[in-house]
């Protein structure tokens, strides 16, 4: 069931879509036993102080590379159907890039896939800091579908996760086999 910020704001000016991820992991042991747990974007929307009128919808709890090509048509036709015209989804990092352009085009929506990566329960995790910038991107952005990870925008056709430095990459990184020339 959906969740607002407020019963006096009656204008819901963003939608949150969760699908699961690191983000939102409970780790049981050493030895990297974990669950999807719930939702913690409500939990750090609240805690921030964000006014903004939103809903939080749970779609699913899965580690992203257990995304099916099924959750990926669940999350696009909720995306399409929905009314909002900013959207929030939260996704795991490891195919968050996929589901991006698994959106296709999504008319006069902003759409920006957000997560982080280590769990929100963490200490010093990114998840903070991703959420509050993904919910200033929604509200700033054109239409479109983006991925807004650690201070970065993307737009969905142009980003890839590089796995080796943990990191997201424009399109400039990976274009033509090669990385960008560095200059001093």
């Amino acid at each position: 069931m959906p969740w607002r910020v407020a019963a006096d704001q009656t204008t819901l000016q963003i939608q949150i879509f969760t699908t699961g991820g690191t983000i939102d992991k409970v780790y049981f042991d050493a030895r990297s036993e974990y669950e999807v747990g719930d939702p913690q974007i409500t939990e750090i929307l609240r805690d921030a102080g964000v006014t903004v009128p939103y809903a939080v919808e749970t779609l699913m709890r899965k580690d992203s590379l257990d995304l099916t090509d099924e959750d990926r048509a669940t999350i696009a036709a909720r995306v399409h159907a929905c009314d909002c015209p900013r959207i929030i989804l939260t996704h795991g990092t490891d195919t968050m890039t996929e589901t991006a352009r698994s959106l296709g085009d999504v008319g006069d929506r902003t759409v920006v896939l957000v997560g982080s990566l280590s769990p929100a329960r963490f200490k010093g995790t990114d998840a903070e800091f991703n959420i509050g910038f993904a919910v200033a991107a929604v509200q700033t952005l054109p239409p479109g579908v983006y991925v807004a990870m650690n201070g970065r925008v993307f737009e969905a056709a142009k980003v890839r996760k590089n796995r080796e430095a943990n990191r997201f990459e424009g399109a400039a990184y990976y274009q033509a086999g090669s990385a960008p020339e560095v200059r001093p």
